[in-house]
């Protein structure tokens, strides 16, 4: 039985309705009790896939023991390694240049995805992380060469994390495809890495004839960053933004500095033609970066219209949605 199959028995009883189609009687899942503080669209989230958006973009096709993850070409020196199976549809960049290449992200570690770059490229890699949490080094471990911020947060996540910390993520109601590597909820761990070189704000990562900015953004984490290929005007987005819930009310989000970080990436917009974000889709409009600034604006001015979701408020903009806890930040401060 697959993951699918597994996580629809699991969810049955949290059904309300049923139906029928020509095929037979069809389940309605219409509440993800096991996908907790994300927004909206978490409920039967796996209906969604494909999405459209990627349609645009060449597959390349994989041998079948790399059938966890799927590759597009994005341009003639992007791939995006994409891991559709799990929630959070993580999005790994491969980025070459004519001697070197650099892999933004490492996924959820559920993959092998060390074979699967070497199979892409005989360039050596590098890693950099858009940020620390679990869904974004994973595949470290699997690599000698990792740039990585000084944080004491950064150097946490270095040791890794065990399974209880990890297991649900990779549980029902997480994952719908089968997991490689004879991976389990019970085995899966986030495993230690070594971050051999530090960078900091305006760092530069040469790849012979690509040259890539790095700026820090704190805010989603305290070890966010972007990364700016200024010459071909785009902007690697980790989870700063990407077009669905914007997490700034979770465990490691700061929302003031969530905000700066905004304000400074609108001040970017006119270097940037397009973002490349963390998670879902891999080509969005440099446009959203004025418009996730304004959003974090809006959201804290009197009469701010939201809904509550697991708890926490959801503001709702064209194309994403902001998610800070209830009360809000803000409030709090003036209540203080």
């Amino acid at each position: 039985m697959n993951f699918k199959s597994i996580l629809i028995l699991v969810l049955t009883g949290l059904l309300i309705s049923c139906g029928s189609s020509d095929q037979g009687q069809e389940i309605v899942v219409t509440e993800n009790e096991q996908v907790q503080g994300r927004g909206e669209g978490k409920d039967n989230w796996w209906d969604n896939l494909p999405r459209d958006h990627w349609g645009k973009f060449e597959r390349v096709e994989l041998p079948e023991d790399q059938g966890w993850f799927e590759v597009y070409k994005i341009t003639d020196r992007i791939y995006a390694l994409y891991e559709m199976g799990q929630f959070e549809e993580v999005i790994s960049y491969l980025i070459l240049g004519s001697e070197r290449a650099l892999l933004f992200d490492t996924g959820i570690g559920v993959g092998d995805i060390r074979s699967l770059v070497t199979a892409l490229t005989d360039l050596p890699v590098s890693v950099l992380n858009s940020h620390t949490h679990y869904d974004h080094v994973g595949g470290n471990y699997l690599f000698n060469r990792i740039y990585g911020t000084g944080t004491d947060y950064t150097k946490n996540h270095e040791n890794g994390r065990p399974n209880e910390e990890v297991r649900e993520f990779v549980g029902p109601g997480w994952v719908w495809k089968d997991m490689p590597n004879e991976v389990t909820v019970d085995n899966y761990t986030s495993k230690p890495f070594k971050v051999t070189d530090i960078v900091n704000d305006g760092f530069v990562i040469d790849l012979g004839d690509k040259t890539l900015e790095v700026f820090l953004v704190p805010g989603h984490t305290p070890d966010a960053l972007v990364l700016l290929d200024r010459r071909d005007r785009l902007l690697f987005m980790g989870d700063t933004f990407y077009p669905a819930s914007l997490y700034a009310h979770m465990g490691d989000a700061n929302f003031g500095d969530y905000v700066a970080s905004a304000k400074r990436l609108s001040e970017m917009a006119q270097d940037v033609d397009i973002l490349l974000p963390a998670h879902n889709e891999p080509w969005v409009p440099s446009e959203y970066l004025n418009a996730m600034y304004q959003g974090f604006l809006d959201i804290q001015k009197p009469g701010a219209e939201y809904r509550i979701t697991d708890g926490d408020r959801e503001y709702r903009f064209d194309g994403f949605t902001i998610m800070v806890s209830d009360p809000a930040p803000w409030e709090i401060e003036e209540e203080e």
